[in-house]
């Protein structure tokens, strides 16, 4: 497989926009987002239990809506202490329609009491990429770390004021954004899926 002349970003939010955009600047594609497409976008679920298939729903969509192939990702926290969850229900799981701040006092009060070496945790990602002509690619990246009892930092969204990465002392929200990126689970998976295509 080679890259795209065109790709769209299968996204509404504007924080994974900015990083995903960032983590694939040396894609050579012409991105189309939901910025530059406003009308023709989808309104896309993610009613499966997966990320694999919670991305690829995303990228689906959006490439047979448009007719250009479409990138898409599903990500989430596994807390240890949680049996590995919230896992795909991270953005869900204060309620259907949590906010980033629901999700984390929600998180903070599951984990009250839990000393320092139960707070293990990863967030996981997995980057998809699919054809209107129904071509198909996959990849993975999983960043390692704990979760601290208060947040800091104001960088970031989601988990990453409580979540600190593996080797740092500072939460995901307190790292600059190019370090985040560098070191991030989605960015670890859009650099497989860039090698994959890479590779041909």
């Amino acid at each position: 497989m080679v890259f795209p002349e065109r790709l769209a970003i299968a996204s509404r939010n504007a924080h994974k926009l900015r990083e995903v955009r960032a983590i694939c600047a040396d894609w050579p594609v012409e991105w189309v987002t939901v910025e530059t497409h406003p009308g023709e976008w989808p309104d896309v679920e993610e009613p499966h239990d997966t990320y694999l298939h919670n991305a690829f729903e995303k990228a689906r969509a959006v490439a047979n809506a448009l007719g250009v192939p479409a990138v898409a990702d599903d990500s989430g926290i596994e807390v240890d202490a949680l049996g590995g969850g919230p896992g795909p229900r991270s953005a869900r799981y204060a309620g259907e329609h949590a906010t980033h701040a629901d999700n984390l006092r929600q998180m903070l009060a599951a984990l009250k009491g839990i000393p320092a070496p139960g707070r293990s945790a990863r967030y996981r990602c997995v980057a998809a990429l699919a054809w209107p002509d129904g071509r198909e690619l996959h990849a993975e990246g999983v960043c390692e770390g704990t979760l601290t009892t208060r947040p800091r930092g104001v960088g970031g969204f989601g988990y990453d004021p409580i979540f600190v990465p593996e080797g740092w002392e500072r939460t995901m929200a307190e790292l600059e954004p190019g370090e985040k990126d560098r070191i991030s689970h989605r960015g670890r998976a859009f650099r497989a899926l860039r090698e994959l295509l890479a590779s041909g």
